[in-house]
């Protein structure tokens, strides 16, 4: 949520964000009416308190319990201001940073770089869906008839190979000297404050996703009405309200987490698109980088997770390209957004495989989370949040960019040990 004062004093920026957002419900007019009545009805509780303290220094009895029954009407009316003004205020989107790129939807993003080395294959390379069913370690055909559509069975070295993907990267984010070195490769100086691992829950209450800025659009949430819970769509969903209503000293920032969990989502509106294959499924599972910070640092923090994604993708010997999100393609909360992109040349095409969100303090005045600084000052923390592996989609990545003529599958190097083996063998 933005501050009020911000709104004030930059209306103009504020109505082009909700313009290049495409947020174009939004009455900001009304929103700056409700600020400056709710300023001047508690400019009138403040009055009526002051006349009040006089009374009872004069002891005036009548004119005190006159007083008290006008202030319960102010107070009615502040309250009713202050909920319509909130309602309002929620809607509208986090500004983009200066240097996002202006743009309707994905055509408007823009390619910042691009690293690892395309791979070149001396036969047609095949798309993951037809190197899984050959090796029989993705089933999605038996996972329709028990589940439905957008479902799939795992199976043999494919689900080996997932939690070989969970350690790796576990053991890159939890180990303080190669964060630093990522650090250091990358430029940056910041702290190499190593990540806390988290099993986070995959269901929360809706008014806590709403207060993250992630319940909308409620069509693309698997949402349990009789209970007042949904499913997560990743785990920062349930990392950033880890610190909720709470004032976190600046000498214990950065605090970072990175959160393991299962991920759902209805893929509404989507229907048609992407169906083959495990791309765009109900259920899949990620770990999540989240960090909370001083609002100096937050620009740092959230190359910082470029860095430790691309650190990865390296490792793994994938070619990406890293792409600044456009105005209109964007988060609703997110101040800047950057994407991952892999080449899968099965598909011929690169897709997404990570995102980085800096959100600002927009989350963290939403969920009351603040920083109080050495001097006794308190502001809303800065936080990010960023994809550290989605599973399905590097595992699509590794059997296109990996696959061989004789429909065997080298396995990365980097996670060769964790599995005893080089190939993925097929399932009997």
């Amino acid at each position: 949520m933005l501050d009020i004062q911000f709104i004030r004093d930059n209306p103009d920026i504020v109505r082009a964000a909700i313009k290049n957002k495409n947020r174009k419900d939004i009455d900001l007019d009304r929103i700056l009416g409700l600020a400056e009545e709710r300023k001047k009805i508690s400019g009138e509780v403040g009055e009526i308190n002051r006349r009040r303290n006089e009374a009872s220094s004069a002891r005036d009895a009548d004119a005190g319990k006159k007083l008290k029954e006008e202030l319960r009407a102010v107070e009615e009316r502040y309250q009713a201001v202050e909920k319509e003004l909130v309602a309002l205020l929620i809607k509208i989107p986090n500004v983009p940073s200066p240097d996002t790129p202006m743009g309707p939807d994905e055509s408007g993003n823009k390619v910042l770089r691009q690293g690892g080395k395309k791979p070149t294959f001396d036969f047609a390379p095949k798309a993951h869906w037809d190197i899984g069913k050959a090796l029989g370690v993705i089933d999605s055909e038996r996972a329709a008839e028990v589940s439905g559509a957008r479902f799939t069975y795992l199976k043999g070295d494919l689900a080996l190979l997932q939690f070989a993907l969970v350690d790796f990267a576990l053991k890159v984010l939890t180990s303080p000297a190669t964060l630093e070195e990522i650090a250091k490769s990358a430029g940056l100086d910041i702290l190499p404050t190593p990540f806390i691992p988290v099993i986070p829950p995959v269901m929360m209450r809706s008014q806590v996703m709403n207060r993250m800025a992630r319940l909308d659009p409620i069509d693309d949430r698997f949402y349990f009405e009789k209970d007042d819970l949904v499913l997560i769509g990743s785990a920062e969903h349930t990392l950033g309200p880890l610190h909720m209503d709470e004032v976190l000293q600046e000498e214990r920032l950065p605090i970072r987490y990175v959160g393991y969990s299962t991920a759902f989502r209805r893929e509404a509106g989507s229907y048609g698109k992407d169906t083959k294959g495990i791309l765009r499924q109900h259920q899949f599972d990620k770990l999540e980088m989240e960090s909370f910070v001083r609002p100096e640092d937050g620009y740092r923090e959230q190359d910082f997770f470029i860095a430790i994604q691309e650190h990865l993708l390296e490792r793994l010997g994938l070619h990406y390209q890293v792409v600044l999100v456009c105005t209109g393609d964007m988060g609703f909360p997110d101040q800047r957004q950057m994407d991952l992109e892999v080449w899968m040349p099965g598909q011929e095409v690169y897709r997404e495989t990570h995102s980085a969100d800096y959100v600002g303090g927009f989350q963290a005045r939403r969920l009351q989370t603040r920083l109080k600084r050495k001097d006794g000052s308190s502001e809303p923390v800065h936080m990010n949040d960023a994809t550290v592996f989605a599973i399905g989609r590097t595992l699509i990545a590794i059997l296109e960019n990996y696959q061989r003529a004789d429909g065997s599958v080298l396995i990365p190097e980097v996670l060769r040990p964790y599995l005893g083996k080089d190939t993925i063998e097929k399932v009997s």
